[in-house]
């Protein structure tokens, strides 16, 4: 839905996963260019960072000047502390922290050089409050809230806008419709559930904010949610 929705408002966007998920991203590609949109695939992974180094080199010289760059993975997981491995651990806080350090890193080397752009990192729940059976998804948010706060500190006097958006309740994705189906069903029909299109949309506002008024942290969820 973001990237929809910046092709939408004329930037070419380029959409990024891992590449065992490149048939998913071509398909996105193709329906953002059938919709009269520009948009390229990258089948990289965000915690490796040569990857990451190097597609911001390709998009910077083939495709044009990265202008906003939104970390959006999830890395959502459920397991008990005494069932959290190691491995557990680290794994979602190299999906949720590091990948969002490195792609952050690489964005504002580019930005820096023009004195502008806009960095948005996606939080959750999580980012602000540790719930049972989320302990290494609550460590990796919190530590990208922290991530994005100390970016904003240091780039927000030298033009680039870095933003945090806590995502405070269910979204209309897959993953939520398949895993809490009689609960989607019950808080869908009440707007209980965040629309993906509606995200988006409040992600270009905050790249359009005039830096006299830069939003940092924004929370978003339903007006029935209880926080």
């Amino acid at each position: 839905a973001i990237a929809r929705k910046f092709a939408k408002e004329g930037m070419r966007v380029c959409v990024v996963r891992r590449q065992r998920n490149m048939a998913k991203l071509e398909a996105l590609v193709s329906s953002i260019k059938a919709e009269g949109g520009t948009a390229y695939a990258f089948g990289v992974d965000a915690r490796k960072e040569q990857e990451v180094v190097d597609m911001v080199q390709n998009i910077e010289s083939e495709i044009g000047p990265i202008e906003v760059c939104v970390f959006n993975v999830g890395a959502n997981v459920r397991f008990s502390l005494l069932d959290t491995t190691v491995r557990v651990y680290t794994k979602v806080w190299e999906m949720a922290c590091l990948g969002g350090f490195i792609s952050g890193r690489e964005a504002a080397k580019v930005m820096l050089k023009r004195g502008r752009g806009t960095i948005i990192f996606t939080g959750a729940t999580a980012s602000l409050r540790g719930a049972s059976g989320f302990s290494a998804f609550a460590g990796a948010k919190h530590a990208l809230r922290g991530l994005a706060q100390s970016m904003a500190r240091e780039l927000g006097p030298k033009g680039l806008h870095v933003c945090h958006v806590v995502i405070d309740g269910p979204v209309d994705t897959p993953w939520i419709r398949d895993t809490f189906p009689g609960l989607f069903e019950q808080l869908k029909p009440l707007d209980g559930v965040v629309e993906p299109d509606q995200i988006a949309e409040q992600y270009w506002q905050l790249h359009c904010q005039q830096r006299g008024a830069w939003t940092h942290e924004m929370e978003l969820r339903p007006w029935m949610e209880k926080w």
